[in-house]
């Protein structure tokens, strides 16, 4: 999928808005799909992108984080952290697929199908320029700042 064009999405996001990624032309985008608002390494990776939000918007960023949570979740999610981004509400999973995040995990020993925590990097360009799967959240936000800081 490297170096390919992502195709234009429009999907609503928290704050009532709609994120279309042709609005974002000439920006980095990074879009980071999270299995649910509100647990414990979900949370954890807001915050860690938060933390570095200023870093990002320097280097010609825009970070959007991506699960199947309402927008009235996401609106939750984002008062109680204080996230500086929005978050794109994927209930119909258009964008799941679109990415193929949507696996089966192990859960508490039950099978369940949920997004695999996944991150991509569209180039200004519009070009998918890196992609991490299966991501741990510890120093993620971090190593996708250095990408990003290498494109910019």
């Amino acid at each position: 999928m490297a170096n390919s064009k992502v195709t234009d999405f429009s999907l609503p996001t928290s704050g009532g808005g709609t994120f279309k990624l042709s609005d974002h032309k000439g920006k980095i985008v990074v879009l980071y799909f999270y299995p649910k608002d509100s647990t414990p390494g979900c949370t954890t990776e807001g915050i860690d992108f938060t933390a570095l939000h200023d870093q990002f918007i320097k280097a010609n960023a825009v970070v959007v984080g991506v699960s199947r949570d309402s927008v009235k979740s996401h609106d939750n999610f984002c008062a109680k952290h204080g996230f500086p981004f929005v978050l794109i509400s994927d209930t119909e999973e258009k964008l799941c697929a679109q990415f193929e995040v949507m696996k089966m995990k192990n859960m508490y020993g039950k099978q369940v199908r949920g997004i695999e925590r996944s991150t991509f990097i569209i180039g200004a360009d519009g070009k998918l320029a890196n992609e991490w799967r299966g991501v741990k959240v510890a120093g993620h936000a971090q190593a996708v700042l250095d990408c990003v800081q290498t494109l910019a």
